[in-house]
């Protein structure tokens, strides 16, 4: 095993805001939910298909998701399946408490045994990046 470093662009094709069931709980922010079609480019090639939940103020840009991301393409040539998990926090101003984590047991094809971390950024172009540390086994 080695570790391996990916890295690519991605775009949101769809983002499709679904009903959340009322609840009995009633806090500062409501919470969100939707599914996302993403498309990536780069040494991460392929689409994804996200479940989304946020809760989020539009007014001041701040809030939190957490995101589950099951992807189809290639990493770095390989080509397969497997989900990610990622989460992060706004201020408005910046990203916090940045998490990206790969599903271990979910990798198909020549994914099978994937396994690692990696992260998002957004430019200040609006342009959204992606990278995999990852290990295959």
């Amino acid at each position: 095993m080695s570790d391996m470093r990916a890295t690519g662009t991605f775009e949101v094709v769809d983002f499709s805001a679904a009903p959340v069931p009322p609840s009995e709980v009633k806090t500062g922010l409501p919470v969100g939910f939707a599914t996302m079609r993403k498309t990536f480019t780069g040494e991460i090639e392929g689409r994804s298909e996200t479940l989304f939940t946020a809760a989020f103020d539009p007014a001041s840009s701040t809030g939190t998701y957490v995101a589950m991301e099951s992807f189809e393409g290639h990493v770095a040539g390989h080509p397969g399946t497997f989900n990610f998990a990622h989460s992060a926090t706004t201020t408005g101003r910046d990203r916090q408490a940045e998490f990206l984590v790969i599903v271990q047991g979910s990798g198909t094809g020549d994914l099978t045994g994937i396994r690692g971390t990696g992260g998002l950024a957004v430019d200040e172009d609006g342009i959204h990046h992606i990278r995999f540390d990852y290990e295959l086994s």
